[in-house]
């Protein structure tokens, strides 16, 4: 998705067969579906039963989607239905997803009315991981007696999320029986404010020690004006409360002016206890870190050891950008054990070794992860010089695999539900039916997506594979022949341009974005309006960005004004193109910086993740189209800096 305003760019003349290619792609075609289970669904969701009931006998006992309507009819009046009746429905759907969906209404109803011996029965059952039923789980084990219950619960607790209601009994017995502390309260406290959620920190201060509890109106007033609080004289810091309420004025502080809260900081920072004046450090420091600022790395020496995972992240950030391999290596060692086992971590630990001189050491790290099909794992295979130079292909499920798949009554209805267009929730259902596949099983299952044009299904069910592969279902190329004119005409890489498109839509050419982007390649309303004008298309954008292959004339002729106005940088453009030109130049450094090192300091963890993404799918087009073998640190490049760059 696309996150800026249109740019004033050059645009390049084009051939008129480009212009031709797009008037003549103006066509769309709608998917097949079934009136009754449709009307049957919409009379459930609006509550008229009667019309439900009517279209359900109207439906054949065989039809795919049949157990759907059984369940609406069933769920419609669950309060008052016969346990035999509920238990003969679980059993002849057994194992299937409209089974789970009934059996977590039930224990839902079974907890209202505090039924714990029937909600354990019924409980180990459930397919589906559930918050609110687990934390109704621990109401009912702790209601039997069982011992270790409220131990087992306790990371429940550590979460930015707000929890629902069955939770806060089990909560309510930790603090009781003190497993959970007043520290543990500034702990989420913190956690909830760190990820922007005031009103979640503020429903959390009643777990606060009344004496420390902090005012919500002034931690409200200070999400407003953070600097004013700062300013004010006296400022208290007496309480832990009004510590915290300082510590949270000088990081929102630091998101606008990082210098003034390191200045501010300096001035009470003897005021503090050590932990919290160092939490305070990192705060600032992560902020500044998060905006490219200079400082960073400096006022992160002054956050100790004691900073978070969240925190350390930026820390490395900032090092790297900095060229300090070993603040690298020393913030990635300070990470707890699951965040620096992550990919990324993994391999900027080993560059850091490599750097420091240990190369023994850091390429142990480096072989296990080259062999991961991921961005880290390509880099870490060229720096073994092991880079395979075509992707492998090394399984092809045979016709009588794809029609066992067919044959899985789950599969059927996942696609029952996608041609009724209904992609969502036949997503889902496919998602349930495959979770259990082996490898030859997922790749039969994605070559029968592709027959089917739902690439996306193709996209995910070949990436779980674990042994066996099939780069082609991973990496599918439709739309071949326009990608390929239109990428000819505008001088554009055609595997950048799938890399990017793949990212983008996974090739459904009726995605629409919660923002408004729409198509296979996520065109915002503005960039259309944009581009067809540019075009001579006044008045027909709207239009042409519902087609498949028109989407893709107006995507490949905005992609290639990012690419010129980023100085042909492919990196650059692919940032911009999800985050807009002026944010990609000014993402640069004062000095030139590596690829990979740039796209790893990105501020916004969206485009951060897309570029890695768009520039691995690249690679792996390439090498399915047979291209060059441009290895993935050739085709990163260095990013030049900041002042050598045209604005």
């Amino acid at each position: 998705m696309q996150l800026f305003a249109v740019p004033r760019v050059h645009i390049r003349p084009l051939k008129t067969p480009f212009l031709l290619l797009l008037l003549v792609s103006c066509t769309a075609f709608a998917a097949p579906q079934d009136d009754v289970f449709l009307e049957a669904r919409d009379a459930f969701q609006r509550g008229d039963i009667a019309k439900l009931n009517e279209r359900a006998a109207r439906l054949d006992d065989d039809y795919a989607l049949t157990p759907y309507v059984r369940y609406w009819q069933l769920r419609s009046r669950l309060a008052d239905a016969p346990q035999g009746e509920i238990q003969s429905f679980l059993a002849r759907n057994e194992g299937s997803l409209v089974a789970d969906r009934l059996r977590a209404d039930l224990l839902r109803q079974l907890a209202r009315s505090a039924d714990w011996a029937a909600f354990l029965r019924e409980y180990p059952k459930l397919g589906t991981a559930d918050t609110e039923l687990a934390c109704f789980a621990s109401q009912a084990r702790m209601a039997g007696g069982e011992s270790g219950i409220l131990s087992q619960a306790r990371p429940l607790w550590f979460t930015a999320q707000v929890l629902p209601e069955s939770c806060l009994p089990i909560f309510k017995a930790m603090f009781d029986q003190q497993m959970l502390t007043a520290e543990d309260s500034w702990n989420r406290v913190r956690l909830t404010l760190e990820n922007g959620n005031l009103s979640g920190a503020r429903m959390l201060l009643v777990y606060l020690p009344v004496g420390e509890r902090p005012d919500a109106k002034i931690l409200e007033s200070i999400s407003k004006r953070p600097q004013r609080y700062l300013d004010k004289t006296p400022l208290l810091l007496k309480s832990r409360g009004q510590r915290e309420l300082a510590i949270y004025a000088l990081y929102k502080t630091a998101e606008s002016w990082p210098e003034i809260a390191a200045d501010r900081l300096r001035r009470f920072a003897g005021k503090l206890p050590d932990g919290e004046r160092e939490y305070a450090w990192a705060q600032i420091a992560s902020v500044a870190a998060r905006n490219l600022h200079p400082g960073a790395l400096a006022w992160f020496k002054n956050a100790g050891n004691g900073m978070n995972d969240r925190q350390l992240a930026w820390y490395a950030r900032s090092a790297l950008r900095a060229g300090n391999w070993g603040e690298v290596l020393a913030a990635i060692d300070t990470m707890s054990g699951p965040e620096r086992q992550r990919p990324q971590w993994r391999y900027w630990r080993a560059r850091a070794l490599t750097a420091l001189g240990r190369p023994v050491e850091a390429n142990a790290l480096l072989a296990p992860l080259s062999n991961e099909f991921n961005f880290y794992g390509q880099l870490a295979a060229e720096d073994l010089g092991t880079s395979f130079s075509s992707a492998p292909q090394t399984y092809h499920p045979s016709g009588n695999e794809v029609d066992a798949v067919a044959a899985d009554r789950g599969v059927r209805r996942a696609l029952a539900l996608y041609r009724a267009g209904l992609r969502y929730e036949g997503a889902l259902e496919w998602q349930w039916s495959i979770k259990d596949y082996d490898d030859k099983q997922l790749l039969a299952a994605a070559v029968l997506a592709v027959r089917n044009d739902w690439y996306e299904r193709a996209i995910d069910t070949a990436e779980r594979t674990v042994i066996l592969h099939d780069f082609g279902l991973r990496y599918p190329a439709p739309y071949r022949k326009l990608v390929q004119d239109y990428s000819q005409q505008l001088d554009l890489d055609e595997a950048w341009v799938y890399g990017l498109v793949r990212q983008e839509s996974r090739f459904v050419h009726t995605a629409r974005s919660s923002a408004g982007a729409s198509g296979l390649m996520q065109l915002m309303p503005a960039t259309a309006r944009w581009v067809a004008k540019r075009l001579g298309l006044n008045g027909h954008h709207t239009m042409l960005t519902e087609t498949a292959d028109s989407n893709i004339g107006l995507g490949t002729y905005y992609l290639r004004q990012v690419l010129d106005s980023v100085d042909k940088h492919v990196v650059l453009a692919s940032a911009g193109y999800n985050a807009g030109p002026r944010r990609a130049r000014d993402w640069a450094a004062s000095r030139p910086l590596e690829g990979a090192i740039y796209i790893e300091t990105i501020p916004f963890a969206e485009t951060r993740e897309y570029v890695k993404k768009v520039m691995n799918n690249t690679l792996y087009y390439a090498r399915l189209f047979h291209q060059s073998n441009l290895s993935l640190r050739d085709r990163l490049g260095v990013v030049p800096a900041k002042s050598t760059q045209n604005n």
